[in-house]
Order: structure tokens, then C-alpha cells, then sequence
């Protein structure tokens, strides 16, 4: 028999290890799913794999350090939580690569047969982290709906559950949300 996940994630405390070395297991399958789903929206040339995202993204939620920091309600939202750990992972990750260091100011324009530049002008995960927390200050419930369904893959039913609203409401700021983070994100892409 499966173990329930709302039960084992009821279990985690600082002083009760266990229950999160039973908990990965259970939820391992799903989070590599969900990293997979992650990384495939990343640009080209991504170096990180699904697993080692699936790991840090893991011990950022119950390492060690953070064992019983934080209390789950249910499975949607520990999934929500693991899709944001791992959409600050390949933020921080972006950000690195876009550092003096590693040569961030530079640009990559490939060329094609006709020798035009090939300038892709689809918004990169930096870019949508920062909308979408301007989002979140102004409206921090669509911001957690775009987390839920984008960022944690969570149909409209899970979201409006984790977020103990009905799925109207869900819908409204879904809708509100994907509108509001076009026309920011076309603003920030054209520079205004």
C-alpha cells in the first residue's frame, strides 16, 4: 500500500527525520515529472538535469536545515511548494550565468544561411520571475494561481484547493494573471 503523502508530510518535524526519508519515495516520481516539465521550458543550453534540480529543490524543502520550518496542508501544497523552490533554483541559476563572471553581458546571436541574426525575442525565466513578482505585490492571490498551474503543473480543481477558494475564482485570476503578465512582459520586452 502506498503511504498517504498529506499523512507523512503531517509527520515532518525537526526531531522526526524519518518521516521526510519516507516522504521522497512517495513523491520522487511526481517531482522529477515536474522538473522535467520545468526544464523543458528552459531555453537551449541548459546544463542542469531533472534529478539534480528534483535534489536541491528537495533539500530546500526538507534538508536538513529546513526540516519542520514549514507545514504542508495537503499534497497540492507541497507541490506548490516544490515548484517554487525549483523556479528560484533556475533563477538563481540565470542570474549566475548572467553575471560578470560568466559573461553575462555578452549575447549569443546565432547566425543562419543568410547571415541575419537569429534574436529570439521570447522572455527568459529572468524576466518572468521579476513580472511575476510585481505580480505578487499587486495581487498575491493571481500570483500563486499562475504558481500553481504554470510553475507546480496543478489542474484548475488542485489549485482552487490548495488555495481553499472555489474554482471560479481560480478561473478569474487565471485569466486576469496570463493578461496582466503578457502585457508586462511585452512592456519589459520592447523596453518601456
Amino acid at each position: 500500500m502506498v503511504p498517504d503523502i498529506t499523512e507523512i508530510l503531517s509527520q515532518i518535524e525537526p526531531n522526526n527525520p524519518a518521516a521526510a526519508d519516507q516522504l521522497l519515495p512517495v513523491v520522487y516520481s511526481e517531482l522529477r515529472k515536474l522538473a522535467q516539465a520545468r526544464l523543458g521550458n528552459e531555453k537551449p543550453g541548459q546544463t542542469l538535469q531533472a534529478t539534480a534540480l528534483v535534489h536541491e529543490a528537495y533539500l530546500r524543502l526538507l534538508g536538513p536545515k529546513h526540516a519542520g520550518d514549514q507545514k504542508w496542508n495537503d499534497r497540492g501544497h507541497f507541490f506548490a511548494a516544490a515548484a517554487e523552490a525549483m523556479r528560484r533554483i533556475l533563477v538563481e541559476i540565470a542570474r549566475r550565468k548572467r553575471g560578470p563572471k560568466a559573461g553575462g553581458h555578452l549575447k549569443r546571436v546565432e547566425l543562419h544561411d543568410d547571415l541575419s541574426p537569429d534574436t529570439p525575442s521570447d522572455p527568459g525565466l529572468i524576466e518572468i520571475s521579476d513580472v511575476l513578482e510585481r505580480l505578487e505585490e499587486q495581487d498575491p492571490r493571481a500570483a500563486q494561481v499562475v504558481k500553481l498551474r504554470f510553475f507546480a503543473g496543478l489542474s484548475r480543481h488542485e489549485a482552487a484547493d490548495a488555495l481553499g477558494v472555489s474554482v471560479a475564482t481560480v478561473d478569474n485570476d487565471w485569466a486576469y494573471a496570463r493578461g496582466w503578465l503578457k502585457v508586462e512582459l511585452d512592456r519589459s520586452i520592447d523596453g518601456s
